[in-house]
């Protein structure tokens, strides 16, 4: 005869370990989405872009802190939807067409389509400078990685599309200073950079495929 079954009992040192990688994977994903808050204060990093290919950038201004770069780019699963609905309507005048649009005011991008809908729109950081005039451009160089000058920091998907008085004025991702970014992701929408505009990484990366050469670029205030 079989000996009688021992009482079922509660495994509870799985039980934790389960609750705990929940909790841990859950933390990731909001830090990742933006959902919860990163450290940092603004540093007002400069973001010039390199004149022509070599997307060369005007150097950090202060010692300012800044968030830390895993916390703040996020990983593949957490990344903003690819479509996005413009919260606010392209600004009147941006012209018409397959076309980029920034606005100086709202520290806005649009990525409108050749229909003139809108296939993505987002906050940025633009120049705590008066070196961007308002009218139509269009991109006339590409770089997937730039670094700053004086070896000031890095940034990925440089599009440039005007001329500044030191520098090539362009797109990218918030610049990356020893391993940490410059600014945060709340403090988009405010003028952070000396020169180009500064987006979330998931937002360059859709600019960077969005706009290739060519593609016109309009600025209005």
């Amino acid at each position: 005869m079989s000996p009688p079954s021992a009482a079922l009992r509660p495994r509870y040192g799985r039980i934790a370990a389960f609750a705990g990688a929940v909790v841990i994977t859950a933390t990731a994903v909001l830090a990742g989405s933006g959902v919860l808050p990163g450290g940092g204060a603004p540093s007002y990093a400069s973001s010039s872009g390199g004149a022509g290919p070599s997307g060369r950038a005007e150097p950090r201004r202060d010692g300012g802190s800044a968030i830390s770069l895993a916390a703040a780019t996020g990983s593949a699963g957490s990344l903003p939807a690819e479509e996005r609905t413009a919260p606010t309507p392209v600004p009147a005048g941006s012209g018409e067409g397959r076309r980029v649009v920034f606005d100086m005011t709202d520290q806005r991008v649009w990525l409108v389509r050749t229909d003139g809908s809108v296939q993505r729109s987002y906050l940025v950081s633009g120049s705590v400078y008066d070196n961007l005039e308002p009218g139509s451009y269009e991109v006339y160089s590409r770089s997937a990685h730039a670094t700053g000058i004086d070896e000031s920091g890095t940034m990925r998907f440089m599009v440039r599309f005007a001329h500044g008085d030191r520098a090539a004025i362009g797109f990218h991702d918030i610049p990356v200073d020893e391993g940490r970014l410059v600014q945060s992701r709340a403090e988009l929408g405010t003028p952070q950079s000396h020169g180009c505009i500064r987006q979330w990484r998931p937002d360059a990366r859709s600019l960077w495929r969005f706009a290739p050469l060519g593609t016109p670029v309009v600025v209005t205030v």
